[in-house]
């Protein structure tokens, strides 16, 4: 037995500013994919994942009473007694929504009167299911926006337009002529834990100075960024980019691992690529974004570099 396929995802704009309202565009990104499977033969990797199913279950058991989704646990319990486990290729801990496509599978084949992808998703729908996703998904990380499984579920570019205003977008067709620049994941070679960052910046949040620049920098170089990629204006989103990626490295220093710093300014000072937090940072997944990827290419020719979007 195989169920459907969910993919992972990348918040190209939001990571933590969407704590505080700020816009956030998401996409999925069909390079890493996971189902729920069942087979005769398991390698230690299916029995961990197994188990840990088992532990999900019961946490699914315990949000029932809050009226916000129910489950058919006799066939999911069913299921994990016989073996069931998430095959996955999403590398955990590298900001690309591993938890995310496991909770999209999960409510997919258990949950009753789920809301499919084929109905009209109202902004109401979405919201219900970003409810029931957070919920979920809380499991994993202390606390959850439902974004990242959203995603996964739906596999459609999300616009947040705040926390309480989400849609699907579309995003510009990926130009196919010139090819130049490029949204790109850099790996950092490292596990991030996404609950420690989180900590991090919620006690940065108690700081007035640390919640001016939220809102006065961040928050504002975010939006015009999200407006720009969605409108194709190229020229403006790199200068926005670029003082974007300023305000990150001076304002979020240890959610960037140390031996990325030097990577980070350089980029800033060349001008050859700029780069942002994947998620909450860490380590995994750094995004980059760059006007001529062979150039970016060559400036980080000791990293490896995967490409998500071209301009």
């Amino acid at each position: 037995m195989k169920g459907p396929l969910f993919y992972s995802k990348i918040l190209l704009f939001g990571e933590y500013g969407i704590i505080k309202d700020s816009k956030g565009l998401s996409i999925p990104y069909n390079f890493f994919k996971g189902a729920l499977k069942v087979t005769e033969t398991q390698n230690q990797e299916a029995i961990k994942s197994n188990t840990n199913l088992k532990e999900f279950a019961k946490y699914l058991e315990g949000i029932q009473d809050q009226g916000v989704v129910k489950f058919d646990f006799e066939k999911l319990h069913a299921d994990i007694d016989s073996g069931m486990y998430f095959d996955s290729s999403i590398p955990q801990g590298y900001g690309v929504g591993s938890s995310g496509a496991l909770v999209a599978a999960v409510y997919d084949k258990y949950a009753y009167d789920k809301i499919t992808v084929l109905e009209n998703l109202t902004r109401d729908k979405l919201l219900k299911l970003k409810e029931i996703f957070g919920l979920m998904e809380s499991f994993f990380h202390g606390s959850s926006s439902g974004l990242d499984p959203l995603n996964s579920y739906l596999s459609l570019p999300i616009l947040i337009n705040s926390k309480d205003n989400i849609e699907p977008a579309g995003i510009p067709s990926q130009s196919v002529e010139n090819k130049k620049g490029a949204v790109f994941l850099l790996d950092s070679g490292i596990v991030g834990e996404t609950a420690p960052m989180v900590g991090i910046f919620m006690e940065n949040m108690k700081q007035e100075g640390f919640r001016n620049m939220l809102k006065n920098q961040f928050v504002k170089y975010t939006d015009a960024c999200v407006d720009d990629f969605l409108k194709g204006d190229v020229k403006s989103l790199f200068s926005n980019i670029k003082e974007l990626s300023h305000v990150v490295f001076d304002n979020f220093k240890p959610m960037i691992p140390k031996q990325f710093h030097s990577l980070w300014k350089k980029g800033i000072e060349t001008n050859d690529y700029y780069l942002k937090l994947c998620g909450s940072g860490g380590g995994g997944y750094i995004l980059g974004f760059t006007q001529d990827f062979d150039k970016a290419q060559a400036s980080l020719k000791d990293y490896k570099l995967e490409v998500v979007y071209n301009f």
